[in-house]
């Protein structure tokens, strides 16, 4: 079976909801995987936009959640999961907004693509302390098994 991940809240290559963006609630999408390779220790998601800030002209990679060591027997995240209610031993990393926790889409022009990346890891990482996307992608480098992606697309109406 394939590693995937997918959501209720929106399809595939769908348009995400409002009730998850700045112009809503900004809750996060409900997230589910399947198909963990054998010998996952840990998951790893990271949500980010490639198309930031202009996708006619993309300058960055905007961070919007960064979560680890979700433990394998985790098959979900209810949508607007809060702190208390991710699954035991999952630690959060800073998003772009210099926090942690959800930031839901909020592009200033254009559709943007937002990138739902699951890794499925054959270790538990160690406390990195809030750690950036870039200091969670070293720090699983050698040490992914798969990889599952979900792809939301999201545009203001100004």
């Amino acid at each position: 079976m394939p590693f995937t991940l997918n959501s209720v809240s929106f399809t595939a290559n769908g348009m995400i909801p409002s009730r998850h963006t700045c112009d809503g609630q900004d809750r996060s999408p409900q997230l589910a995987w399947t198909g963990l390779p054998a010998n996952t220790q840990s998951l790893v998601l990271i949500v980010d936009d490639p198309d930031a800030p202009d996708p006619a002209a993309p300058k960055m990679t905007w961070v919007h959640w960064v979560l680890y060591n979700l433990p394998p027997a985790a098959a979900t995240l209810a949508e607007g999961v809060a702190v208390g209610d991710l699954p035991s031993g999952t630690r959060q990393g800073l998003n772009d907004w210099q926090r942690t926790g959800y930031g839901g889409p909020c592009p200033p022009i254009g559709k943007h693509r937002y990138v739902h990346k699951l890794f499925a890891l054959d270790v538990l990482l160690p406390d990195l302390q809030q750690p950036t996307k870039a200091a969670l992608e070293k720090a699983m480098q050698g040490h992914i098994l798969a990889r599952a992606e979900l792809i939301g697309h999201y545009q203001r109406r100004h």
